[in-house]
């Protein structure tokens, strides 16, 4: 009996050992018993930032701890992006990832200091930012087909509103001068609202941007929707035509997507996978991101590595198709 008890105390011990020795798997199986910290790479008040407050906070709710956003805006996102590479792959660091630093930083920066393929782990994409093609209310353009015959009639005469040289909107527009064959004349401004100020002047013709930026315009009836750059005409727009009923198999969408640092254990993966798409599909987060024209995306990470190697395979093309040099 004594012999029993001995060897079922020596067994304790050696567990309790173990776990002292590995304390990194002993805090693996509790995961998350801290805080989680989610890197932004754009500033407070943008809207991948806003979408990673919405996600965190009901994220938070789930895990019990506290999700800490932390802005790191910069060039290209670069800085966000490599202090979530050289963060630990703990689980306790992870990042909101917007489109742009993905799929346009790699092509347009000499050194973009990160490797999308080495440095990172996939977890779940979030959300789809389509893009609206408008024109002023005054003007007489009423559909894409008007624009597209307005620009090929009077080659270099319509300004085209680009918001920030070489962003999604703005490069979403040289796609579709080049898909049309319009020769419109791209004049770059530094935001969002200098292009919708732009256009409610009459400096600028059309602009492409974020349903963020222009849902207020369109609904105010001073801005004329002509088309939606999403392959379905979206929720609470139906009477705006897809950019691809005109010109088929044209799609150019913003998106945001969860990633951490590569290692990342698998199963801390699957946990954050299943539970990013449980919010993302929650009514009442739905009906938030609809107020910012942003549609939830659910799905595996395998799903979600398809679609940003798909994405890059876009806009690399449409950085070489332009000529775009590396800054």
């Amino acid at each position: 009996m004594m012999n029993r008890y001995l060897r079922y105390g020596c067994t304790v011990v050696a567990a309790a050992l173990g776990l002292m020795a590995n304390p990194g798997a002993q805090a693996q199986q509790a995961w998350p018993n801290k805080p989680v910290r989610m890197v932004v790479p754009y500033a407070a008040g943008a809207v991948p930032d806003v979408i990673a407050r919405l996600v965190g906070d009901r994220l938070a709710t789930i895990w019990g701890q506290a999700v800490i956003i932390d802005n790191k805006p910069g060039a290209g996102g670069i800085p966000g992006m490599t202090a979530l590479a050289r963060s630990p792959n703990d689980g306790y660091t992870l990042g909101m990832l917007p489109a742009a630093v993905l799929t346009l930083t790699p092509y347009l920066y000499k050194n973009p200091q990160f490797n999308i393929d080495t440095d990172y782990t996939p977890i779940a994409a979030v959300a789809t930012g389509p893009m609206m093609v408008v024109v002023s209310s005054n003007s007489d353009i009423h559909t894409l087909a008007d624009l597209v015959r307005s620009a090929k009639a009077q080659p270099g005469k319509l300004n085209f509103a680009a918001m920030q040289t070489n962003s999604v909107p703005h490069l979403t527009g040289e796609m579709l001068s080049r898909t049309t064959g319009m020769n419109l004349t791209t004049v770059p401004y530094a935001s969002s609202p200098a292009t919708t100020t732009a256009l409610l002047s009459g400096e600028a013709n059309v602009t492409i941007d974020g349903l963020p930026a222009l849902t207020q315009y369109v609904k105010a009836g001073k801005f004329r929707a002509l088309a939606v750059t999403s392959a379905n005409r979206l929720p609470g727009f139906e009477n705006v035509p897809t950019v691809a009923e005109t010109f088929k198999g044209f799609e150019a969408l913003g998106w945001f997507a969860l990633f951490a640092p590569a290692g990342l254990a698998p199963d801390v993966v699957e946990k954050i996978n299943r539970d990013v798409n449980r919010v993302v599909q929650a009514p009442d987060l739905v009906a938030r991101f609809a107020d910012f024209g942003i549609y939830p995306k659910a799905g595996s990470p395998k799903a979600l590595t398809e679609f940003v190697n798909a994405q890059r395979t876009t806009w690399k093309k449409v950085v070489t198709d332009l000529d775009l040099k590396p800054q």
